[in-house]
């Protein structure tokens, strides 16, 4: 089985296209996903596949806590093959350590990690915005060259190579030093409002929103509750751009969001 999280659709994508290539089950991490069943995590003959954003050099807030859930599997129990596919707009860090250390608290090995460079969604500081159209179809050239051979790795349960890899430059600092700050301080959805003007109260970021974060007031406004992942689904997702991200987001683009109706 394949379980994914995808804000701004991203990952959805991949995991979409991983799923109908080897015809594992697809499964969207939520707050609510439960846990993989014990047997499912001590089963060598399956497949356990992560999809998922890097945020901030780490594992998404919502994969860390859905990885918390799982029960711990006793050591020298089988196991499937775990693997994990990690999307990103410049790099890494070293993210896939991360997750090495959180399933290896559940008495689970990631045998494979892959990381694959997709459109940049990251707006929320000075030097950083959506990427130019010429660079999103290099991204996007690249990304579709590599699926197939993924894939087939994951098949023929595959180990990975350094190659298969995104770290970029600086990346013991960027996930150990720059990593924690970020949690603390931009991991937080006190900057967000909406331009009352330009807002038409459609409702449309509630309805994205991963974590069921956003809460309609009044007459309609979007009013954050206080346990974002930060995945920017409302502020890419908004139709008349009239969410911002304190004065970080202004005059920043948008991509187009892939995974509910509008």
């Amino acid at each position: 089985m394949i379980y994914y999280f995808s804000g701004t659709g991203n990952s959805l994508r991949i995991a979409r296209q991983l799923a109908e290539r080897t015809h594992d089950e697809l499964i969207a991490i939520t707050p609510d996903t439960p846990a993989p069943a014990a047997t499912v995590l001590t089963d060598s003959g399956g497949r356990l596949g992560l999809v998922f954003p890097v945020y901030g050099w780490d594992v998404p807030l919502i994969v860390r806590e859905f990885i918390a859930r799982w029960p711990s599997v006793p050591s020298g129990s089988k196991r499937p093959y775990c693997y994990a596919v990690m999307t990103c707009g410049d790099d890494i860090g070293w993210t896939d350590r991360l997750l090495h250390s959180y399933l290896r608290h559940k008495g689970v090995q990631l045998d494979a990690v892959h990381s694959l460079l997709m459109c940049d969604t990251y707006v929320c500081l000075p030097g950083f915005d959506v990427d130019a159209p010429a660079e999103r179809q290099e991204k996007e050239r690249q990304t579709e060259d590599r699926i197939a051979p993924i894939a087939d790795r994951i098949l023929r349960r595959d180990g990975s190579t350094p190659a298969d890899l995104i770290p970029g430059g600086i990346p013991w600092i960027k996930t150990y030093i720059l990593r924690p700050f970020f949690n603390r301080f931009l991991t937080t959805d006190s900057h967000f409002h909406v331009d009352p003007a330009r807002c038409t109260r459609c409702g449309r970021c509630a309805r994205l929103c991963p974590m069921a974060n956003i809460r309609l007031v009044g007459t309609g406004t979007p009013a954050w509750q206080g346990h974002c992942t930060m995945c920017l689904a409302c502020y890419h997702g908004c139709p008349v751009h009239a969410i911002d991200y304190g004065r970080f987001t202004h005059g920043k683009g948008q991509v187009k969001v892939m995974r509910l109706p509008s």
